[in-house]
């Protein structure tokens, strides 16, 4: 049996748990290093490496990672760190000869996006690019149903996407509040809708036009929901405050973040409402394609619910998708999961329905839906894992590599592009695709 592939995980948050637990289960890798800024958060990692069987990984600081990638000999990098910090550790390690597996988005400006690509050419390296939602299989199904020509020719596709008030809310407690760490919802989030669409129509978007606003969450809002701390850790004012994330109550967030506070400073329970806020909550959309499809997008991230819909119009009919990963908003919930808060780990407590249905011309409509597990990203996470790391070709899914996760990157960019100057803008000036 060949040597395990040495194997390096950079950033040791929430999401990387997915990674270090599917790591852990498949004697093909070994993660031999951790690297990031907290050595208590690398620490929980590695009591996931030891409850799975494995030896402990060596800790390494942000500041010594190209030395780990030779000390260490590292076959595999994989990136889970603050999204604005990817493209450096991308690059080295490319540069390196090492195989990179990177969480979406891939970078969170044009000017990283650029210098990733390059380097890609430049050295012929690997990236890969983890957009799960490709690996749904409702998601699956609707490009199925698309390629076969069941609507014929597609002329424009209406999105929308609603986060509610627990998992919508979370973006504005965490780094994500701040554009420069994130680069927005456009691209930290709205990437894996732009990318869906991308792959779903076979298409790539040319121009975007955008309005964005910060209408819910940050300081100084009419709505009276706002109460006056500044995390919730300590604050009586935080107590049932349906906003409140009380890490405390969690066994792994407690770990992961609580716990590692002294050590960095770094605060994941802030009140969503205090000042910081440099994000936009509310974003409407309408982007043109080279297929000449139109989109009409809008996220909103203070919704009752949570799901998206899906339309598509085309020469033949209308193919529509509904999902409800949550009907309304359970005050108060504490999360259970064994990720912590991690929406899609685990399915929410008042999950609703999915449906596919094709809207034929002169026919009746066709229910075409399938099987939608709430729970792990709609079996995303466990699809996508299997597809990087045991090339499983997991029933026509496929992994984003460089050029497809910069497609996916460029609608958000210039989206953020137009929401700063008013105006439409070519993907084009944006991106050198």
């Amino acid at each position: 049996m060949p040597n395990p592939v040495r194997t390096a995980i950079v950033g040791t948050g929430n999401r990387a748990q997915l990674f270090t637990e599917g790591l852990a289960k498949r004697d093909g890798y070994e993660v031999v290093a951790f690297c990031d800024p907290n050595s208590v958060r690398m620490a929980f990692h590695n009591r996931m490496l030891l409850a799975a069987g494995r030896h402990t990984a060596h800790q390494w600081p942000p500041a010594r990672f190209e030395e780990m990638l030779k000390v260490e000999r590292i076959g595999l990098l994989v990136v889970t760190s603050v999204d604005a910090t990817h493209n450096q550790y991308i690059q080295a390690a490319l540069r390196a000869g090492v195989r990179v597996i990177s969480e979406k988005p891939m970078t969170t400006d044009a000017v990283k996006a650029q210098r990733i690509l390059d380097v890609v050419e430049e050295t012929g390296g690997s990236l890969s690019v983890a957009y799960n939602y490709r690996f749904n299989p409702v998601h699956r199904r609707v490009r199925e149903l698309l390629a076969e020509g069941a609507i014929g020719d597609i002329h424009s596709v209406h999105f929308e996407w609603l986060l509610d008030v627990s998992h919508g809310a979370d973006y504005f407690r965490r780094w994500h509040r701040d554009k420069a760490n994130s680069g927005g919802l456009m691209v930290h989030k709205a990437s894996h809708h732009f990318d869906l669409v991308n792959w779903w129509l076979g298409a790539e978007p040319r121009i975007v036009y955008g309005q964005g606003q910060l209408a819910f969450y940050g300081p100084g809002q009419r709505h009276g929901y706002a109460r006056d701390y500044s995390r919730v850790n300590g604050s009586a004012e935080a107590v049932d405050d349906p906003f409140a994330l009380h890490l405390a109550g969690n066994t792994t967030l407690r770990e992961l973040y609580l716990e590692a506070e002294a050590e960095d400073g770094y605060y994941r329970d802030r009140n969503v409402f205090a000042p910081g806020v440099s994000i936009e909550d509310d974003m409407a959309l309408l982007v043109s394609y080279d297929s000449g499809a139109t989109m009409t997008y809008h996220l909103t991230a203070y919704s009752p619910a949570e799901g998206y819909r899906v339309m598509f119009n085309g020469s033949a009919g209308r193919l529509e998708l509904n999902v409800e990963e949550s009907t309304y908003t359970v005050p108060h919930h504490r999360v259970e999961s064994a990720k912590g808060w991690v929406h899609g780990d685990v399915a929410a407590p008042a999950a609703g329905r999915t449906s596919i249905t094709l809207r034929p011309l002169w026919k009746p409509p066709v229910d075409h839906t399938v099987d939608h597990d709430h729970a792990g990203h709609g079996g995303a996470d466990a699809r996508v894992l299997a597809a990087l790391l045991d090339d499983d070709p997991t029933d026509g899914a496929d992994i984003a590599d460089a050029r497809q996760a910069a497609l996916a990157l460029v609608t958000g960019l210039a989206a953020n592009r137009s929401f700063e100057t008013g105006l439409p803008v070519r993907t084009a000036d944006v991106l050198k695709l």
